[in-house]
């Protein structure tokens, strides 16, 4: 069974920045397409990057330019750099593949930004 762990979260003031970590057990980053996700309270998770095998990476317009996502070359960590926080990104921060396989979701990292 996968167990997808993210850590890193917390609580940064409006233009900080965090770095968000997320492992599995195994090859599951090697054979998936992998995206960070998140859920703010009242709101439907939402994808806001994601990284393919090959390493192409796309953004959700409410984050480009600021949002990185990386892995390490092992490919056994997904990354998510977050820079110039506002208070609009306060949410519970899960990673998961693309497509989304249900019964892998992990615990989560709460990041609260404050104004």
């Amino acid at each position: 069974q996968v167990q997808l762990v993210e850590s890193g979260g917390g609580l940064v003031q409006a233009g900080g920045s965090l770095r968000l970590s997320c492992t599995a057990s195994g090859i599951f980053f090697r054979i998936n397409h992998m995206g960070w996700y998140r859920q703010a309270p009242g709101k439907q998770r939402e994808l806001v990057a994601q990284i393919s095998i090959g390493g192409v990476t796309h953004y959700a317009d409410s984050v480009k330019g600021r949002f990185s996502i990386t892995t390490d070359n092992a490919r056994d960590t997904v990354y998510l750099q977050m820079n110039s926080l506002t208070p609009e990104d306060t949410a519970v921060y899960y990673c998961n593949s693309i497509p989304i396989q249900r019964d892998y979701w992990g615990q989560g990292t709460q990041v609260t930004v404050s104004s």
